[in-house]
């Protein structure tokens, strides 16, 4: 799965924001509810449900239509 070497990561700003990084680049920000929203969805998550989340909400992911 080419979410194990975990490319995503994201922290959280003082004034709500969330700031997603994919490896090293910056891959979104969310703001007001698609921030809260986010941080609900992955309270308490482990690391393969938080990628799973950060590549859903950065559109980052697979659609299915990709050829190897």
């Amino acid at each position: 799965m080419p979410l194990d070497d975990r490319p995503f990561s994201y922290r959280e700003t003082k004034d709500g924001r969330v700031m997603i990084t994919w490896k090293g680049t910056d891959a979104g920000v969310l703001t007001g509810n698609r921030a809260r929203r986010f941080l609900a969805a992955t309270e308490g998550a482990d690391d393969e449900r938080l990628q799973i989340e950060m590549a859903r909400v950065t559109g980052n992911f697979k659609h299915g239509n990709e050829r190897r």
